[in-house]
C-alpha cells in the first residue's frame, strides 16, 4: 500500500521526471534551505522538482525530502494529470475529487510500517533528525510540514471530530516542542476544551505523509469533517491508519516519523520568530508546549520539511487549491452562479472569484458571503470578483477586468475593523484588519451598463501551440 505513503508519491514523481536525488554531501545549514529555495524558484514555481537529499553531513544514512509538492507540475502528478496541465484544469480536477466529501473509507492495521522503530526513553530529536532552520533568522529548528493529530476531549470516540491540522512547530529541546495553534483552529478548540477540563491533551506529530494528507491537514474543513475521510475520497482508495502507542489517536500507517506526547496544560512558553507564509518573520509569542514520550519511525525514515517564506514556496502550492476548492463549494451551496475560486495567494489573503451576475450588484454579495465563511472571516482581506467568462487563475485576464470593468465610485467596498490573520504583517493589532471588495464584473439589470465583452478566443489556434512548442525545442538543441 505504498500508494498511501510519501515514498509511493516520490516514486510517481520520479517516473514523471519530477524528482532529483541529491547525493553530494550537504550541511544541514545553510545548504538544505538554499536547495529548497532553488527548487521552488525554477520556472517561477511551475516546474521545479522535488529533492531527496541523501548525504547530509553528521547524519549518516538520514534522508531529507523537500519541495515534494512545491510546484504545479508536482501537484498535477498528484492529481494523476500530465505535469504540464494548466492551473485552471488542475483546479477543476481538484474540485471534482473534493466533491467526494467525507465519504471515504478508513481501514486500521496493526504492526504498521510507521512503528518499525520505537524510541520510548532518552528521546533526543537533535540526534534522530537532521534538523535545520527554514529561514536564517528563525528562532530555532522548525517542522513546517507536520500533520498534527488531536481528539475532541469531550467526544474522544468521534473520528469525525478528530483533527489533523498543520501548524508551525519549534524544536525547543531534545523532547520538547513549541507549537502555534490559534484559537480558531480545530486543534485550538480541542486545547481550550482540555484546559477547561483540567486535562493534558494527547497529540501525535506526523512527519512525512502522503501529500494528500498534508493537503487535508491544511484545508479549512468544518469542525466535524474528517481529514482522513476526505483524503480517502480524494484518492479513491481507503486511508490506511493505525493507533498510536500511547493514546487512542489515529495516524497514517505509512508515516515516516511519528512524535507522540501531550500538550502541557495551562502553560505557555515563548515561541518564534519564524519566517512565515506572507513572506515576513512573525514575532515571538507565548504559545503551547508539547512534551514527547515516544518516537516511532519507519526503517531508514525520510524527514520531510518544506521551505516557507517569500512566495513562491511549497506552502503556497500546498494550501492553494485546497483553500480554493473549499471556498468554491461553500459559495456554491447558495450561489450556484460562482464558476471558480482562486485562493492560491498567501493562503487566501487575496482571493479572486469568477461569478455570473444574477442581478444588479449581485457579485458584491458573493464577496460578502466569501468574507463570512470560516476561512474568509480571518484570512480573506482582498476579494476580487470577475465575470464567469474570466479565468481567475489567469492574471492577464484578471488585470484586464480590473482595468476595464471597475468603477471606483461604485464598485469598491472597504469594511474596516474586521477579524484578521495575526500573521499578516498588515494586521494591527495582530488579529484585527479589514476587508476590501472589488467588483470587476459587468453590471446587470437594473443597473445601466455599456456592452462589455471579451474578444472571443480562437480555439482553432490551440493545435498550433504544440507545433510551435515542438519547433522551439528543436531550435534550442
Amino acid at each position: 500500500m505504498e500508494g498511501n505513503s510519501l515514498r509511493g508519491f516520490l516514486e510517481k514523481l520520479e517516473q514523471a521526471g519530477q524528482l532529483v536525488h541529491y547525493t553530494d554531501e550537504v550541511m544541514p545549514e545553510p545548504d538544505i534551505r538554499r536547495i529548497g529555495r532553488a527548487a521552488v524558484d525554477i520556472a517561477a514555481g511551475n516546474t521545479g522538482p522535488a529533492v531527496l537529499l541523501e548525504n547530509i553531513k553528521g547524519y549518516k544514512g538520514k534522508r531529507v525530502a523537500i519541495n515534494v509538492l512545491g510546484t504545479w507540475a508536482n501537484n498535477a502528478v498528484m492529481l494523476g494529470m500530465d505535469k504540464d496541465t494548466p492551473l485552471k484544469d488542475q483546479f477543476f480536477e481538484f474540485a471534482r475529487r473534493w466533491a467526494g466529501g467525507s465519504d471515504g473509507e478508513l481501514k486500521w492495521i496493526k504492526d504498521a510500517p510507521c512503528q518499525e522503530v520505537k524510541i520510548t526513553k532518552d528521546i533526543n530529536l537533535y540526534e534522530i533528525l537532521p534538523l535545520f532552520r527554514v529561514n536564517k533568522y528563525d528562532a530555532g529548528f522548525y517542522f513546517s510540514k507536520a500533520s498534527v493529530v488531536t481528539r475532541d476531549p469531550e467526544d474522544p470516540d468521534n473520528v469525525d471530530k478528530q483533527n489533523v491540522g498543520m501548524y508551525r512547530i519549534q524544536v525547543q529541546g531534545p523532547d520538547t516542542l513549541g507549537i502555534q495553534v490559534l484559537p480558531f483552529h480545530d486543534g485550538g478548540i480541542h486545547l481550550r476544551k482540555a484546559e477547561e477540563m483540567g486535562k493534558a491533551l494527547p497529540v501525535a506529530v506526523c512527519l512525512g505523509v502522503h501529500p494528500v494528507i498534508s493537503l487535508m491537514a491544511s484545508a479549512p474543513l468544518q469542525y466535524d469533517q474528517s481529514e482522513y475521510k476526505y483524503a480517502a475520497a480524494f484518492m479513491g482508495a481507503p486511508q490506511i491508519l493505525t493507533k498510536t502507542l500511547t493514546a487512542n489517536l489515529d495516524i497514517p500507517a505509512y508515516t515516516e516519523i511519528v512524535l507522540e506526547g501531550e500538550f502541557v496544560p495551562r502553560e505557555r512558553f515563548v515561541e518564534g520568530p519564524f519566517g512565515e507564509f506572507p513572506g515576513s518573520y512573525s514575532g515571538s509569542r507565548r504559545q503551547f508546549r508539547i512534551k514527547l514520550n515516544t518516537v516511532t519511525t519507519r526503517k531508514n525514515p525520510i524527514f520531510e520539511n518544506l521551505y516557507v517564506g517569500r512566495p513562491w514556496t511549497e506552502h503556497d502550492t500546498l494550501i492553494g487549491l485546497n483553500t480554493s476548492a473549499t471556498l468554491y463549494f461553500q459559495l456554491r451551496e447558495t450561489m450556484p452562479e460562482v464558476k471558480a475560486v482562486n485562493a492560491i495567494y498567501q493562503h487566501g489573503l487575496t482571493i479572486i472569484v469568477a461569478t455570473d451576475n444574477r442581478f444588479g450588484a449581485y457579485a458584491k454579495t458573493v464577496g460578502m458571503r466569501l468574507a463570512s465563511t470560516p476561512h474568509g472571516t480571518s484570512y480573506a482581506k482582498n476579494i476580487i470578483l470577475v465575470d464567469g467568462d474570466v479565468d481567475p487563475f489567469n492574471l492577464v485576464q484578471v488585470m484586464w477586468a480590473l482595468s476595464t470593468r471597475v468603477r471606483p465610485q461604485k464598485d469598491v467596498i472597504v469594511i474596516p475593523n474586521t477579524p484578521g490573520m495575526p500573521l499578516d504583517p498588515c494586521s494591527e493589532p495582530p488579529g484585527i484588519g479589514g476587508k476590501l471588495i472589488i467588483d470587476a464584473t459587468t453590471p446587470a439589470a437594473p443597473e445601466i451598463s455599456r456592452e462589455v465583452r471579451m474578444v472571443d478566443s480562437i480555439p482553432e489556434a490551440e493545435p498550433y501551440q504544440k507545433i510551435l512548442v515542438d519547433l522551439q525545442k528543436a531550435a534550442a538543441r
